[in-house]
């Protein structure tokens, strides 16, 4: 028989059973900011609850009650994590004896501070070293981080090498693409510089092999391979032309205008990605042709030790370049999510929907007066400036710039190492 003070706590117990259980519906609860998902056509306040690593709610308004943490947000914008199609990631050892020599960045360094969540590596590796690319950096990042087989079966292990024609093979590049297509998105063409297109029509065939698309960094401009060529007769629908804005690439006519031939090539399906780099991005070009609507399939940085230090920076920075060229913002967030994923056949990357990885990124919108360069050194003004505030990858926060999760020491029961 229950006596009363038992009775009382028994129905305590009860009373809180249901709240306790609530409380645990979610694991994080970010609330209050613009969330911005044009994947999904949403551009609204909304709160984003987050469990076992994946995207469980997107309301209006969630209780932070329903979380084990909550974490306000208010007058920031929450995307989906950026997706970098351009980022060297296989470095090797660090005497540059391997594809990409010391150039590359491991990701994990350097991805997260940047809003970014995936990363496609554009060709450091050929086929011959990808099993070591693989095992050394993809299999054990916590970036996402895809690939591209570079034709050369060396990969870029110096541009001189990358000339011989003799080790473009593409029955063996698709084969590793095949072999590894949980990773491999594409096939890479680069720094070409003879007077024909024989690299890009090797991976052009090694991209019809493996049904994936291609990326072609054009190399140098020669009356022998006009550029109209190669993206109105070679590319098929669906490859990419990176480095799109380097001068001297021919997009405007004499009067300044857009040539209409790249029109003709976006209508046929082809890709025009940024590909800034340490040398390859010029607002002498940029600048005319965003202006007049010609804005950039993808926005990426071409990531490398010779460009994070320079012009480019990082993603943000360059989204905020297009900001300052008139590219909308709700496009530019498409420009670095939804299209790249797209392009490189991964349309589950680069949303915000519910039972989706939870990769999220956070910024804020910062309003004032702003330089940015180009890679000649030529400068614009901006008004904004994109800041990364915070990063999820799979649901666990990889970057915080303003300690949102943190609480307060002197308040909260924090668990001190003993030593």
């Amino acid at each position: 028989m229950f006596h009363a003070p038992h009775l009382r706590r028994l129905a305590l117990l009860l009373l809180a059973a249901p709240a306790a259980l609530h409380a645990q519906t979610y694991d994080l609860v970010l609330k209050g900011a613009r969330v911005i998902d044009p994947a999904n056509g949403v551009d609204a306040v909304r709160d984003v609850a987050v469990s076992d690593g994946n995207i469980a709610a997107i309301e209006t308004a969630i209780s932070a009650s329903e979380a084990k943490q909550s974490i306000d947000l208010s007058g920031l914008i929450l995307t989906p994590g950026l997706v970098d199609i351009h980022f060297h990631a296989f470095a090797g050892p660090l005497d540059g004896t391997t594809a990409g020599g010391n150039r590359s960045i491991y990701p994990d360094q350097y991805a997260s501070r940047s809003c970014t969540t995936t990363v496609v590596d554009p060709g450091s590796s050929g086929w011959r070293r990808f099993e070591d690319f693989r095992r050394t950096v993809i299999d054990v990042t916590k970036t996402r981080t895809l690939a591209m087989i570079n034709i050369a079966g060396t990969g870029i292990l110096s541009y001189e090498i990358e000339q011989n024609p003799y080790d473009f093979d593409p029955k063996a590049a698709a084969e590793t693409a095949k072999k590894h297509s949980d990773v491999v998105v594409g096939i890479k063409a680069a720094h070409w510089r003879q007077p024909d297109f024989l690299n890009v029509k090797r991976a052009v065939e090694a991209g019809n092999l493996a049904d994936i698309p291609v990326m072609v960094d054009f190399g140098y401009f020669l009356p022998e391979r006009p550029y109209e060529t190669m993206i109105n007769d070679i590319l098929r629908p669906g490859d990419m032309s990176t480095h799109f804005y380097r001068w001297p690439s021919p997009l405007l006519d004499e009067n300044g205008k857009v040539r209409e031939y790249l029109h003709v090539a976006r209508k046929r399906g082809v890709k025009f990605d940024v590909g800034h780099g340490g040398g390859s991005f010029h607002f002498r070009n940029a600048e005319p042709a965003v202006r007049q609507g010609f804005w950039p399939d993808s926005i990426s940085t071409d990531a490398h030790l010779g460009s994070m230090n320079g012009a480019m920076i990082d993603m943000p920075n360059v989204m905020s370049k297009f900001l300052a060229m008139g590219d909308p913002l709700v496009e530019v967030i498409r420009q670095s999510t939804t299209n790249p994923a797209h392009q490189v056949k991964r349309p589950t990357l680069g949303q915000i929907a519910v039972g989706a990885e939870a990769d999220i990124a956070v910024f804020e919108v910062r309003r004032g007066e702003f330089g940015f360069a180009d890679a000649a050194g030529g400068g614009i003004e901006g008004s904004e400036r994109l800041a990364c505030q915070m990063t999820l990858r799979a649901g666990e926060i990889v970057f915080d710039a303003e300690a949102r999760r943190a609480k307060p020491w002197r308040q909260a029961d924090i668990d001190y190492p003993a030593r």
